[in-house]
């Protein structure tokens, strides 16, 4: 009996958690959330598609949207979720059914900024008293909740074409309790962007405050200060400078002309040379024109120049004129006469030339040479052949005799005989051999060990029924 109970318990969870849990959205509480509500056909999936990247299925019929559905929206750089309910009707709260109640549900529970779509149009089949009563029979579960009331289908009738008293029902309904009526229109969105912008500032707000009134805030805000600077009373005056005060004067006359470097260079021509260093403004006016030293890694080149360095070069310069006069630099060439330079530079030439030569035979050495037959090698190498009959051996026997008592010892049977007894064997053994290379050479095969599959739906793999065993290959 309690088996038969935990399994009637189980069944049901799978079940619940099968058709219900598993067909809800990932909907994360603790984001900014805009949760939207209404009767059915009023506008509400049409208003997420406008707004967000969702996809939800929008029908001219009654309950097309049959659960929770999420989409997605930024505003001021934060990230929004804006949820889409299902229709809900005015009725008593057990008579709801499982649609229904997920709007119910995300209505009590989730904190976000609920807006409520109306159709003032009247085209969803619910007139307006009975929207506004079920907005007020409701009203409980978004107790302490932001509240926004969008009037949708303004592109057929706009809410100064309302009669009186549909007027005054929606001021006593909404402005009594200063609830912000915005209307929009999903067909042509005007309205739309107007009222996500309000209900995402609303929503903010709203965070804030509860945030404001926790006991948390009362600990950052002591270490908090907030400088209000005043304004200064005293009047400060443009500063302009005598110059310009000056031209300001009334008969005031520029005598002094300023003199550019174009009209210095028209007038110098060739002679011109522009200098950047007078325009230098350095503590003392006079070293303008020294030179920069040259820094290199770290160090000013400058110190270690010998100063005496001219002296130095003008001494060595004098130290080698007497070496020069003394005849230390001259070279046996000097002393050559015509001739055997001219021979010298003839056998520089011969040299070069030949060694152009042997480089020249070393590459063609072996390009374009006939192969020779061993019979023309062992004449050039001054070889006999084997069985000559000048190859005489010292007890009078020729080599014909001397193959003859060594040829079982030289023959040796192939491969593919060795080891067969007869003729018999031999010819049983080859047929075997070439009936065995025939499904080979069928399926183009490179040698026994070629195991490459040709065919890209080998038909053993891919047909027949499965039977017991592995079914990894299907």
């Amino acid at each position: 009996y309690i088996l038969d109970l935990k399994k009637q318990k189980q069944w049901y969870q799978r079940r619940v958690r099968g058709q219900h849990l598993g067909r809800l959205p990932s909907i994360d509480p603790n984001t900014r959330t805009l949760l939207l509500f209404g009767f059915p056909n009023v506008g509400k999936s049409s208003f997420v598609n406008n707004i967000t990247r969702a996809n939800v299925e929008v029908q001219p019929y009654a309950f097309t949207t049959k659960s929770l559905y999420v989409g997605h929206t930024d505003y001021q750089y934060l990230r929004w979720q804006v949820i889409d309910t299902p229709g809900i009707l005015d009725k008593p709260l057990e008579d709801r059914n499982t649609i229904e109640m997920q709007a119910i549900t995300a209505l009590a529970h989730l904190r976000a900024c609920v807006v409520c779509v109306l159709d003032i149009t009247e085209q969803c089949g619910y007139s307006l008293q009975q929207q506004c009563d079920l907005f007020n029979n409701i009203k409980p579960l978004f107790a302490n909740k932001p509240i926004i009331v969008a009037l949708n289908k303004i592109d057929t009738k706009r809410p100064d074409q309302l009669a009186p008293e549909e007027t005054a029902l929606l001021e006593e309904t909404f402005k009594k309790d200063g609830t912000i009526v915005i209307p929009m229109s999903t067909l042509t969105q005007e309205g739309v962007s107007e009222v996500q912008n309000t209900a995402c500032d609303a929503l903010l707000a709203h965070r804030v405050e509860q945030k404001m009134s926790g006991n948390k805030v009362e600990n950052i805000v002591n270490r908090l200060h907030v400088a209000m600077p005043k304004a200064s009373q005293e009047l400060r005056a443009p500063h302009i400078p005598d110059a310009v005060l000056a031209k300001r004067q009334p008969g005031y006359v520029n005598t002094e002309i300023r003199k550019l470097e174009r009209d210095m260079e028209l007038e110098l021509g060739d002679d011109y040379i522009l200098d950047l260093k007078k325009h230098y403004e350095l503590k003392n006016p006079e070293e303008r024109y020294d030179d920069i030293p040259e820094i290199w890694e770290g160090h000013n080149i400058a110190d270690f120049v010998d100063p005496d360095i001219v002296a130095k070069l003008d001494e060595l310069e004098k130290e080698e004129a007497l070496l020069e006069e003394a005849g230390v630099y001259e070279s046996e060439e000097e002393d050559m006469t015509d001739e055997q330079r001219d021979i010298r530079e003839k056998a520089g030439l011969i040299r070069k030339e030949k060694a152009i030569i042997r480089h020249q035979h070393r590459l063609n050495k072996h390009r374009n040479r006939t192969p020779m037959s061993e019979r023309v090698i062992m004449k050039k190498q001054g070889i006999k052949r084997a069985r000559s009959i000048s190859r005489v051996t010292d007890n009078g026997d020729t080599p014909m005799d001397v193959d003859a008592k060594f040829a079982s010892k030289r023959i040796k049977p192939g491969r593919d005989v060795s080891g067969l007894r007869d003729a018999k064997q031999i010819k049983v053994a080859r047929q075997k051999m070439k009936k065995s290379q025939i499904k080979m050479n069928q399926f183009g095969k490179a040698g026994e060990a070629d195991r490459h599959i040709a065919a890209k739906l080998p038909k053993h793999l891919f047909c027949g029924k499965r039977g017991a065993g592995k079914t990894d290959r299907r």
